[in-house]
């Protein structure tokens, strides 16, 4: 089959694509013909070697970490899909690798496709609607009446965590350009700050929850808006013990993240305000719970750019930009 491949870690490198077989099926896996793939932030970040301490890889490796297609085979102990269903999943980590033609991936993992949207729709929602709703239901347990401040409004996360907060009842703030704000609004923003004009610490009190995405300026400024009691999830870190206990990493590595948290820990202890760092993970019940959203009307996709397979790096290029109105997805079949 016809992949994008990873050889070494490298600043800004180049995928190569090559001819590699296909991927061999455990006995609770699910063949799927990749038809398309979504690009995200997180499939630079392991190219240039960032996540190399918390998700290790072993090289050569095929990146990408959305799919949406068609099942094509399924192990003997998958009960829930068969050949011909459409399904869609964020891969699984060390199991990643959707910039491919074919992608073996986890029953657990997958799940229908929305009926309401193509394949290139589809493939835009898992890592950031998983994310989303990790933050925001699982983490947070967002409720109706409470203020919720997501950051970068326009991006992938940010347009999907928009949504899924209306969708539980919150008053939403983001932050977004003035070319974006209109874009934002009709996802369900109540409140848009133009990061360029206005420093949203200035404008924003007694916040409920923090969807943190940005710098570490941002996180210090963040932990000042939110009320006593309020949350602030980050998926940019800095990773917390409690990330270190949950993916069993190694004693030396703990004590790093232990590190690396401590001063913004203790700032949200002495602030009353409750910390995390949130590394998704893939789960397909939660993903079939978004697309009851999605099939719904509840949640839509925005997708900046559609590249054709060939052109997988400029891509992930594309994304690295930071400029693409919500989703960059590549169109394998």
């Amino acid at each position: 089959m016809k992949a994008f491949v990873l050889d070494r870690y490298a600043k800004k490198g180049v995928l190569r694509p090559a001819d590699v077989p296909a991927p061999s099926l455990r006995d609770d896996e699910v063949l799927v013909e990749v038809h398309a793939a979504g690009v995200n932030p997180l499939d630079a970040k392991i190219r240039d070697g960032e996540f190399k301490l918390i998700v290790p890889y072993k090289m050569p490796l095929i990146l990408g970490h959305d799919v949406a297609g068609v099942v094509v085979q399924v192990g003997p102990r998958v009960r829930q899909f068969k050949p011909g269903d459409e399904v869609y999943a964020r891969a699984d980590d060390f199991h990643i690798g959707t910039f491919a033609e074919l992608i073996a991936i986890k029953e657990s993992s997958l799940a229908f496709k929305p009926r309401s949207l193509t394949m290139e729709e589809a493939a835009s929602i898992p890592l950031v609607g998983l994310t989303a709703w990790q933050a925001l239901v699982e983490r947070a347990q967002v409720k109706k009446g409470q203020k919720v401040f997501i950051q970068a409004g326009s991006g992938g996360l940010g347009s999907m965590a928009i949504q899924l907060a209306k969708h539980l009842g919150a008053t939403v703030a983001t932050t977004a350009s003035a070319g974006n704000a209109a874009l934002v609004q009709s996802l369900g923003a109540d409140a848009v700050i133009d990061y360029r004009k206005h420093d949203f610490e200035d404008v924003l009190r007694d916040y409920d929850m923090v969807l943190h995405s940005q710098d570490g300026k941002a996180l210090a400024k963040s932990l000042r808006v939110l009320k006593s009691g309020g949350q602030l999830v980050s998926v940019s870190g800095p990773p917390d013990p409690a990330f270190g206990e949950a993916v069993r990493a190694p004693g030396l590595l703990r004590m790093v993240f232990r590190l690396l948290s401590a001063g913004t820990r203790r700032r949200a202890q002495a602030l009353g305000i409750g910390y995390s760092f949130l590394f998704m993970r893939a789960q397909g019940s939660q993903l079939q719970e978004i697309t009851r959203l999605v099939d719904a009307g509840t949640i839509r996709p925005v997708i900046d750019k559609v590249f054709p397979f060939d052109a997988t790096n400029e891509a992930i290029a594309y994304v690295e930009t930071g400029r693409a109105k919500g989703k960059v997805v590549i169109k394998v079949r």
